[in-house]
């Protein structure tokens, strides 16, 4: 799978190839710098490249060369890490960290969007269907998604998966995204899974989506009302997701933290 980009782009090998569901990765040099080559295996991670290379290394990893399925970026190389720094205490400098990056994702660009672009609509097709044969929290996580799918606002490009591994530590560069979806709607979507990533235990212990929603809020000039309401919505798309896989676990997760944010909303 990496021979031909290897051969290609004249690259060297650097470390393991990394293997998930959606891409194969392999850490590379290119011209004396250290890069990433992706080959993506479904089509949103292939679309997503796109995204990388619309913004240009504009507060996301550089994309030097691609073709259709692959990709060759900048890799981070530098030692912080947002789920680290949120595990040991600094949840609200991640955060922080996260809505900075996200402003320049989000900043509007004098030139065509990409192309194949998702709207947020296509991005919750999953959830009603799942809202009618679960029911319970999710169907109130439904009811939520259709009434801000119906009334979106200040909408743009979006990451579409904005969490604490998905922003990494590059050194000189900063804090830059990487693994964008192609979605786009509302900017407050791409700010809800700060609160739900179940890589990060404390999303569902009492206080913690209380303490973060001012932070949040003061960094992104968001209503709270609507960025709970963001939250509940997302719970549900996410949680749908998981129960999919049969990952229950997670989507209880999903539940706790739609569960205080409907708490919360109704304070």
């Amino acid at each position: 799978m990496f021979d031909p980009y290897i051969h290609r782009w004249s690259l060297i090998p650097d470390g393991d190839p990394i293997i998930t569901h959606s891409s194969h990765l392999l850490p590379v040099i290119w011209r004396n710098k250290p890069t990433m080559l992706k080959v993506a295996q479904n089509v949103d991670e292939k679309f997503g490249n796109r995204v990388l290379r619309w913004w240009d290394g504009d507060g996301a990893a550089f994309v030097y060369e691609h073709d259709d399925d692959a990709a060759l970026m900048e890799r981070a190389t530098g030692p912080g890490s947002l789920l680290s720094m949120a595990m040991r205490g600094e949840d609200d400098e991640a955060s922080r960290i996260m809505c900075r990056t996200a402003a320049r994702l989000h900043a509007r660009k004098a030139k065509p969007l990409p192309s194949d672009l998702v709207s947020l609509d296509r991005w919750f097709r999953e959830l009603e269907p799942a809202a009618r044969i679960h029911g319970g929290m999710l169907a109130a996580c439904a009811e939520v998604a259709a009434r801000l799918l119906a009334d979106q606002r200040d909408q743009t490009i979006l990451h579409g998966d904005i969490h604490h591994e998905n922003i990494l530590d590059f050194g000189p560069r900063g804090w830059l995204a990487i693994d964008p979806k192609r979605v786009y709607g509302e900017r407050g979507f791409d700010f809800a899974n700060i609160f739900c990533n179940p890589e990060l235990p404390t999303v569902t212990k009492p206080g913690r989506l209380q303490r973060q929603l001012p932070i949040i809020c003061a960094e992104t000039g968001l209503e709270p009302k609507r960025l709970l309401q963001w939250i509940i919505a997302y719970a549900g798309l996410s949680a749908t997701w998981f129960l999919s896989d049969g990952d229950t676990e997670n989507a209880d997760s999903d539940f706790t933290v739609a569960g205080i944010a409907f708490a919360e909303l109704n304070a």
